[in-house]
């Protein structure tokens, strides 16, 4: 209907401004990682204001060093999981890799060439589980389900089932896992490469192509079969260079590190941060406030007393809770956000 304006008795219609706090409200909301962050801000906030340890500087080193390997792993994971994939064998490299450094230590190598070594072994059995998954057509749960228990078998054997005590001193012990804060530091690196990598690369075009449309992305030109197998040699080299950095933390190497709970952590880090299971979207930032939430949730129940019994059912609710907080909010975010 037109509307008058003037002296003539018409009145001029104006769309009303919506107020700043709103359309703050509205910008915060569309983002992916939006619901996510507002999860991991209220848990500290609840868990702050009940126990009086848990700001403390030492608690926080306890819920950084969690976080920082599953942040690490879900990095790459986010990867794999946008093209429609899936690593299950993650948490067996993270355990294999230190293992790997310290033979090459054994043979002669110093820690800074040792390192490469068992990052480049690492890199080969992420190489291992794209190929078979791609050119032999195995849907990558199958893969990588094989590759976790083919693992875990050679890392016990070549352990002998019994840890080993890894480097305590130098300045590469202390740059990668020796210093207090230092796992964490390197997860935030990590994080804000692979973001950049994600969003404002060519790479990360085609990783979003790939599992959005496979069928389209292939007819015109991206090379979905290479873009599979880089990401998944780049979730493998990620978990098994959190592997390293945990070793040299702990000063141990054990065959039992890692394993189901780690890879599990890690893909639910990735999915509750707001990367689809399905394909097709995803965000690396979001995987680290995931990892976040559940290092927070760990140690905060803990403080609180609550048996490991408890904390995994209360875990069960927390994730499907995100998760339909996050498609809620993605339903927001393709329409007007009503407030």
């Amino acid at each position: 209907m037109a509307q008058g304006s003037g002296d003539d008795g018409g009145t001029a219609v104006a769309s009303p401004t919506r107020p700043l706090p709103a359309r703050m409200a509205d910008a915060v909301l569309r983002r992916r990682e939006a619901s996510i962050a507002l999860v991991a801000l209220a848990l500290v906030v609840y868990f702050g204001a009940v126990n009086d340890a848990f700001l403390t500087r030492p608690n926080l080193q306890v819920i950084a060093q969690f976080t920082a390997a599953v942040a690490i792993i879900a990095a790459g994971e986010v990867m794999l999981l946008i093209c429609g994939e899936i690593d299950l064998s993650a948490g067996h490299v993270f355990a294999l890799a230190p293992f790997v450094m310290l033979f090459a230590m054994d043979a002669g190598l110093p820690m800074l060439a040792a390192v490469p070594v068992a990052l480049v072994v690492a890199g080969v059995v992420g190489l291992a589980n794209g190929v078979i998954t791609v050119r032999f057509g195995l849907p990558s749960f199958i893969t990588t389900l094989g590759m976790f228990f083919f693992l875990s078998g050679t890392t016990l054997i070549v352990s002998g089932g019994f840890p080993k005590p890894a480097p305590r001193e130098g300045a590469v012990v202390g740059i990668l896992g020796g210093l207090p804060f230092s796992a964490m530091v390197w997860a935030l690196i990590i994080t804000a490469v692979m973001h950049v990598v994600l969003s404002n690369s060519r790479w990360g075009v085609y990783t979003f192509a790939t599992g959005g449309n496979p069928i389209g992305a292939r007819e015109a030109g991206v090379p979905t079969s290479r873009i599979k197998i880089g990401n998944f040699v780049i979730t493998s080299g990620l978990a098994g260079f959190a592997g390293i950095l945990e070793s040299t933390r702990v000063a141990s190497v054990d065959p039992l590190a890692g394993g189901a709970e780690l890879m599990f952590a890690a893909v639910a880090a990735a999915v509750i941060g707001g990367t689809a299971l399905a394909g097709g979207s995803g965000t690396i930032i979001g995987g680290l406030l995931g990892a976040l939430v559940l290092g927070v949730m760990r140690d905060g129940f803990t403080l609180q007393g609550i048996s490991a019994f408890t904390f995994n059912l209360i875990l069960g609710i927390a994730i499907i809770v995100s998760m339909i907080l996050n498609m809620r909010l993605a339903r927001l975010r393709r329409g007007p956000v009503p407030l």
